[in-house]
């Protein structure tokens, strides 16, 4: 494969081809679970060179590993033996912001909180939030269909997306970069690669969809004696509120737990421990005193005994201090410690269900389980994990990781929901799969990556 390499070199400079040790931080993925090796890490600077690369690939029989901010959960992102692993992240331009069409064009490896600034710039509004926002990439967002924290009101990624650039398993390009909200002219391609994870083709650039920026928010930390009593608080806001819920997250009292005792700072907004707590966010385009809604809308719930305390932000630092709790959930887990996490979604209406249920079947199999449950409940999407709260202990429990998955998922399936919710199947979940997709659904499934990818060399080993 030298002959390959010194190619591949030739298109993109010898020194966005890494070998050896230069190449292993690109070998394993954020959360230390999969580490891999690869034949080369090799970094384009444009779609052609892209393009050239794939094809090059192809020529030689070396499978390819596409790969943005390597913040993945499921270890889509990691090479596993030997394949060329094509960062993304010299693609970094805006090629356009429509400011008349709300559309902006960027490419796969400019950071979410990149396409953010460019469109604040603009006076616009890109929705897609989450915690690793700083490093993740657009390619990566798009290719994992990720959620986030405004998925309620916005939509997740496939829903924020009206084109795309790929480069197919032969190294073709096609461009599909239409920002166009009505295009009936056949099968919509774009959604064959959103969310397939890199194993159809390699996203290098999006037409995403902007929205005018909101001029008031409101911000509100409240508890709750039960998730069933968070999912009324929820509906009570969309009878009174509408439209403007932004955010509605649900966390455990072990997941504030952890963040309370492991990042620094961190203080409980409301005076008085509770085993549930909701963060709500409004906001409104208009100007206006949408804080004086939520309130009202919190005072009756407390005077119904549906919520027990509520703490409204007062300003943006205090916003950002509630938001903070949130956040810093998935770091805290991991100073923490090793835990068994669940990524699933279910109806609205199941997910009180579904906690009674999974709690008490966890404790009965694993006396002394600690779960910790959040996410974003307005959307249906729970993280759900599992550990021992001793360090001695917990290293027997992580080694029953597949009967703590036999009891979560079965049960999610039986509710009617997703064994993933917005991290994808990657490595972690692609056997796992198979026993909650139909045969059909598989065979339809290997019949796309058939058409797309007949050699089997993009992304090997993930989703299928």
């Amino acid at each position: 494969m030298s002959k390959l390499i010194d190619s591949l070199k030739a298109v993109v400079g010898a020194g966005h081809v890494l070998t050896g040790i230069d190449a292993a931080p690109f070998a394993t993925d954020w959360r230390g679970r999969y580490s891999g090796t690869s034949l080369a890490i090799v970094s384009p600077g444009d779609t052609p060179e892209v393009a050239e690369v794939v094809r090059l690939c192809a020529q030689a029989g070396a499978a390819i590993v596409p790969q943005g901010g390597n913040t993945g959960l499921c270890g889509g992102a990691t090479p596993i033996a030997g394949e060329v692993v094509v960062s993304l992240r010299r693609l970094r331009r805006v090629r356009d912001v429509d400011v008349a069409n709300n559309t902006i064009t960027v490419e796969a490896g400019c950071t979410l909180f990149e396409v953010q600034e460019a469109a604040k710039r603009a006076d616009r509004l890109f929705p897609l939030s989450l915690a690793a926002e700083g490093t993740a990439t657009i390619g990566g967002n798009l290719s994992t269909n990720a959620g986030g924290v405004q998925v309620l009101r916005y939509g997740n990624a496939r829903e924020l997306c009206l084109g795309l650039e790929v480069v197919l398993a032969d190294g073709r390009i096609w461009n599909g970069l239409r920002g166009l909200r009505k295009d009936n002219t056949g099968y919509d391609l774009k959604h064959l690669f959103i969310g397939a994870e890199g194993t159809l083709g390699l996203i290098t650039a999006a037409v995403l969809k902007l929205f005018s920026r909101p001029r008031s928010v409101a911000t509100a930390w409240a508890s709750v004696p039960t998730p069933e009593a968070a999912v009324i608080l929820l509906t009570r806001l969309r009878e009174k509120i509408g439209g403007r819920i932004t955010a509605f997250e649900l966390v455990g009292r072990p997941a504030l737990d952890l963040v309370l005792k492991h990042i620094p700072g961190s203080r409980d907004p409301l005076p008085l421990s509770s085993p549930w707590q909701v963060l709500v966010e409004l906001s409104d385009t208009m100007a206006g005193d949408i804080a004086a809604a939520l309130e009202d809308v919190l005072a009756e719930a407390i005077v119904a005994r549906v919520a027990a305390d509520a703490a409204i932000a007062r300003n943006e630092k205090q916003a950002q201090a509630f938001w903070a709790l949130r956040e810093n959930i998935s770091e805290a887990q991991k100073i923490e410690g090793v835990s068994i996490k669940h990524d699933i979604s279910l109806p609205v209406s199941r997910i009180p269900e579904f906690i009674e249920r999974c709690d008490a079947a966890l404790a009965s199999a694993f006396p002394g389980v600690r779960i910790v449950c959040f996410g974003h409940l307005g959307d249906g999407n729970l993280h759900y994990n599992q550990s021992k709260p001793q360090a001695q202990d917990n290293d027997a429990f992580i080694g029953q990781t597949a009967a703590v998955n036999r009891i979560v998922h079965d049960l999610v399936a039986e509710l009617g929901g997703s064994i993933s919710a917005e991290h994808g199947l990657g490595q972690l979940k692609r056997q796992e799969i198979l026993r909650y997709k139909s045969e059909v659904e598989m065979d339809l499934m290997r019949k796309v990556k058939q058409a797309l990818d007949p050699r089997g060399r993009m992304n090997p080993g993930k989703v299928l």
